[in-house]
């Protein structure tokens, strides 16, 4: 039995708490949504702001909504080097020990001390579609993406909930070291 799923690629973007939400934007301020992304409950915002490094800057980062319970920002690796940030490969929300970054928004700046990360390579499973396949959360699988530069990733962690649906996450660096696009189709190999 063959196990595709589709392939989400991230491009930079960073996810606030409410309290940094207001900071940035005005106080009582809420996210308005874009466009929803793949996981249900999950939004692109129109709201944007800049990040600021110690070497560079990037401005219109997009925010993903919901508010979250910590700050974080997630950039590719060649982001971060252009930022002048050593951001290490963690799975989202696990920020403990990571740089920080400035954060300018229209009503004012946000310090972040910690939450710079380069996202791990995941994947999103229902819980029933885990259990069919046999995946556990957490588990570490491999990943062929085919095409012109095709290629196999490993360690791609599966991350299975109730809340979820089948969708691979890599960043902009993995997708253009493979020509991958959104779309495009992956098999989980081992």
């Amino acid at each position: 039995m063959s196990k595709t799923v589709s392939v989400g690629v991230s491009a930079r973007h960073i996810h606030l708490t409410q309290e940094h939400v207001e900071a940035l934007f005005g106080a009582g301020y809420q996210l308005t949504e874009f466009k929803p992304l793949s996981q249900p409950g999950q939004f692109a915002a129109n709201e944007q702001v800049a990040v600021i490094g110690t070497k560079g800057k990037f401005d219109k980062v997009r925010i993903l909504g919901p508010a979250r319970p910590a700050s974080q920002l997630e950039v590719s690796r060649t982001d971060a080097f252009s930022l002048g940030v050593k951001a290490p490969v963690r799975e989202s929300g696990h920020i403990e020990g990571t740089p920080g970054i400035t954060i300018k928004g229209p009503a004012g700046e946000v310090e972040l001390e910690t939450g710079v990360i380069v996202a791990a390579r995941h994947i999103h499973f229902h819980t029933s579609e885990a259990e069919a396949w046999g995946i556990a959360d957490k588990q570490l699988l491999k990943v062929r993406l085919g095409g012109e530069r095709g290629l196999v990733l490993e360690n791609v962690i599966a991350r299975v909930s109730d809340n979820f649906k089948l969708d691979m996450h890599i960043d902009t660096d993995e997708a253009n070291a493979a020509g991958a696009n959104n779309g495009d189709t992956a098999e989980i190999v081992d």
